[in-house]
């Protein structure tokens, strides 16, 4: 094996490339250093090479068109002479440096003689272009090969004079240079296009502003700020999982979009950290999230001995936890998927219990009722419960409190309802009509004297008892000095 080849598989193997790649572009500089020593701009030369022999043949490659017409080759010798022109005076001097469309080579429109259509043209499309660079008549063709078609490339060999000169090598290394950065960038490309809409493994590098860039490998990925999850800390040297939103080509290569937010990172998660899910037990029937915060996953199962919910659990909830872990602390529900949209709606609310629930399949709308002491729950914070249920479920839901929740706080209140019993037994207590009945009530009426309850005694009537008392207790003690006098006498 030659020295030239092992070249070929070092620079494979550093790259990333593939053999055949490395040996078009060796080529493809080799054809470039031809056309600065030994060729012309009306030739569009490629070249063959051989590592192992390390030589080299050259072609003027054109494609076989229709013939032109005598108003084109008029039109043809006009371009011919004004490229004499332009060689003349850059040999007598510096010629004023042209732009990439005027060193580009001159294409004739080529227009059918007499108002004929042009074979194969069709109307509303525009007029043929010839390119002497890259296209040759047919009569010419002719001439170098008797059986040449419309279409057909014919391959003119060059000869190689002698070996390329100093400008020819550095020209040949500035093109494999550049050709090896373009293979590498299509290989990255097309690598990561087949990995879009998929979740991949990265290590951040570094942060830019509000930028996040992560490294994927063979490239750097880009974390814009509306993909990333809020309150998320992002440390060089971390290693997470992402979503590859976008890939597309631009000036500097691959640019590829990624994302924290996406609800395929929790499908992801799950397959990765659930074997049952991963061999297709259990299916992940629906996920709604809100990244940073809280999630739903709705899972069912065919199998009878299999429960769905306690494998996503996992052991004292191990698995459970590895998945919030890696969604850094998110809060994940799982919920039992059922055909039945009621119980489905029903598992989709909790923790919340539900009373009843009203279906209207037409507009796909839900009325849930719930008591007092749920309402709150079912809705939760900031409407999140109810709003990711009617993700995960499809469903608009509305949520009420349960009429008999209602009729229950309206009914009396304690202390009526025992005053209204209290007076129907003292009506059933009364003793039966009849004189007799009549007499005993009016003793003991009588006998009993009328006692005004505490609350309906006034202030007045309080300071009379008061002052009441005052005159018997002078009273007494005048009577006690007039029994003392009558023992002294």
């Amino acid at each position: 094996m030659s020295e030239i080849s092992n070249a070929i598989k070092q620079i494979c193997s550093e790259k990333g490339l593939s053999y055949d790649a490395v040996l078009v572009t060796i080529e493809a500089a080799l054809a470039a250093a031809y056309r600065k020593d030994f060729g012309n701009r009306m030739q569009n030369i490629k070249v063959e090479f051989d590592p192992e022999t390390a030589h080299i043949k050259a072609y003027d490659v054109k494609t076989v068109v229709l013939d032109l017409t005598e108003e084109e080759l008029k039109a043809e010798e006009e371009a011919r002479a004004k490229m004499a022109e332009r060689a003349e005076e850059a040999r007598e001097g510096k010629p004023k440096r042209k732009s990439r469309e005027e060193e580009k080579p001159v294409e004739l429109e080529v227009k059918p003689a007499g108002g004929a259509e042009v074979p194969g043209a069709e109307t509303g499309e525009e007029a043929r272009k010839f390119n002497p660079k890259t296209e040759i008549q047919l009569k010419d063709a002719l001439m170098l090969k008797k059986d040449a078609q419309l279409g057909e490339e014919i391959r003119m060999p060059l000869e190689v004079p002698g070996e390329f000169g100093r400008m020819a090598a550095q020209t040949a290394k500035q093109v494999i240079i550049q050709k090896l950065r373009e293979a590498e960038r299509d290989m990255v490309y097309g690598e990561f296009k087949d990995k879009e809409k998929e979740v991949v493994s990265g290590v951040i590098q570094r942060r830019e502003g509000r930028v996040v860039l992560i490294d994927l490998g063979k490239a750097i990925g880009i974390l814009p700020a509306e993909e990333q999850i809020y309150g998320e800390n992002y440390r060089p040297g971390q290693r997470i999982k992402i979503y590859v939103r976008e890939v597309k080509l631009g000036p500097r290569g691959a640019e590829i979009i990624l994302s924290r937010t996406s609800e395929e990172i929790l499908r992801k998660v799950f397959y990765l950290e659930i074997p049952e899910i991963a061999n297709g037990l259990i299916e992940i029937k629906a996920v709604a999230r809100e990244a940073g915060s809280r999630s739903k996953v709705a899972v069912a199962t065919d199998a009878e001995n299999v429960d769905p919910i306690g494998s996503c659990v996992g052991q004292r909830g191990s698995r459970i936890q590895t998945i919030i872990s890696e969604l850094g602390g998110e809060k994940v529900d799982i919920i039992e998927f059922d055909s039945a949209p009621e119980k489905f709606i029903a598992n989709a609310l909790s923790p919340a219990k539900i009373v009843s629930i009203a279906l209207n399949t037409e507009e796909k709308r839900a009325t849930v009722s719930v008591n007092a002491d749920q309402f709150s729950l079912a809705i939760g914070k900031s409407g999140q419960n109810v709003r990711l249920a009617a993700h995960l479920t499809g469903w608009k839901i509305d949520i009420e409190e349960s009429k008999k929740a209602k009729e229950e706080s309206a009914s009396p209140a304690d202390g009526e309802g025992e005053e209204e019993l209290d007076g129907e037994k003292a009506e059933s207590a009364k003793p039966a009509g009849g004189a007799d009945g009549e007499a005993n009530s009016k003793a003991e009426e009588a006998e009993m004297p009328e006692e005004k309850p505490e609350a309906e005694v006034s202030v007045d009537e309080k300071k009379e008892k008061k002052t009441k008392k005052k005159p018997a207790k002078k009273k007494k003690a005048a009577e006690a000095k007039e029994a003392e006098a009558e023992t002294e006498e």
